[in-house]
């Protein structure tokens, strides 16, 4: 059977009905009802998507795939390529944001170079799932082939299932590294919402405006060349998107099938999650978004998926650092579900009926 069908058979429906039952456990928790907000409606998503309330979230796994895009050569980001590759150096060493803030909420990061234009050397910590030497210049065809689309796709899932296979997962998140890559996700975010193109492209790396003009103006030649099927994301996938886009595609649809809570990081992690869910709908059952990204295509993306986001602190790194806060919220979010006292167990009163 093929790969990606396997594992989308695999995403079912959530059990609906422990809703109403971890709320009313929550309910007797020593608080006002609802007084945890947001946490409240974390935990209740983490133990349906896990089917159990007496759960933990000890290990926790951050993916940050990494990637070049051949739509770099249009200038349309303020860095040039070699950052792609300068950065994952930085995350083997262990000195960019991402790792210290893995490290403090004591997660695997998974580093993975899914293509990079300058290949590197053999690393303990560094995954090679290689498609290619970056994506082509979309603004010349098609950003890469069908098969190599889904072979970023099947990459993903493979990164996932292995983990699993080694020391499990409870929770993921996802991130990416790729200069070029915001590009590519304002693309597939206008195809799969219906938007208009400016109203999803960003600054990116920081752009300035006669830069981000004609950041959209390619954007928008680049869509009218390629002419991506907007029912089919797979097409859209392989014309404008990015290698490590598809990656996280991967991890995102394993994550669901496996019945993993996905935690998203910003606008390029949403892009891949766009994709997954015209792939497998009911994929948005089992995300979470960490954040609310600067980047404008963000908040339209996030709108389309149904989702809310944890917290909005102006972030627009990626890496998967917006991930790793959103993780922390939900572990002590179920913490919190598991660990407080009932009314009845700490002796105080309940509410009144007024």
């Amino acid at each position: 059977m093929d790969k990606l069908k396997k594992i989308i058979d695999r995403i079912k429906p959530l059990n609906k009905d422990l809703i109403k039952k971890t709320q009313h456990w929550l309910n007797s928790l020593t608080k006002p009802r609802g007084s945890l907000g947001r946490m409240e409606e974390i935990a209740r998503q983490i133990v349906v998507i896990k089917q159990g309330i007496n759960l933990t979230l000890s290990r926790k796994v951050i993916f940050t795939l990494a990637a070049d895009h051949g739509i770099v050569s249009e200038e349309v980001s303020a860095y040039p390529q070699e950052v792609t590759y300068q950065m994952v150096e930085n995350f083997l060493r262990g000195g960019a944001a991402i790792n210290v803030l893995a490290r403090a909420i004591r997660a695997r990061l998974i580093i993975a170079d899914l293509g990079i234009v300058k290949p590197r050397p053999p690393h303990s910590n560094l995954i090679n799932k290689r498609i290619g030497p970056g994506t082509k210049n979309m603004l010349r065809g098609p950003a890469m082939t069908r098969e190599q689309a889904m072979e970023s796709i099947r990459a993903g899932i493979d990164l996932v299932e292995s983990e699993l296979k080694k020391e499990g997962i409870d929770i993921m998140g996802t991130g990416e590294m790729g200069i070029g890559n915001t590009t590519a996700s304002s693309a597939i975010t206008a195809l799969v919402t219906s938007s208009a193109v400016e109203q999803v492209t960003g600054r990116g790396t920081g752009i300035n405006n006669l830069q981000l003009k004609r950041k959209i103006a390619l954007i928008r030649k680049i869509i009218q060349l390629n002419q991506p099927d907007s029912r089919d994301p797979v097409d859209i996938l392989s014309k404008v998107g990015g290698f490590e886009i598809g990656g996280l595609v991967g991890c995102i649809l394993t994550g669901a099938a496996y019945s993993i809570p996905v935690v998203l990081d910003g606008f390029i992690s949403t892009a891949a999650a766009l994709i997954s869910s015209q792939i497998a709908p009911q994929t948005k059952d089992y995300l979470i978004a960490s954040h609310c990204s600067a980047e404008k295509g963000h908040r339209i993306a996030l709108k389309y998926l149904g989702l809310k986001p944890l917290l909005n602190l102006n972030m627009r790194l990626g890496e998967g650092t917006g991930a790793a806060l959103g993780i922390n919220l939900a572990d002590l979010s179920l913490r919190l579900l598991q660990e407080m006292a009932t009314f009845d167990k700490a002796g105080v009163s309940t509410r009144r009926d007024l």
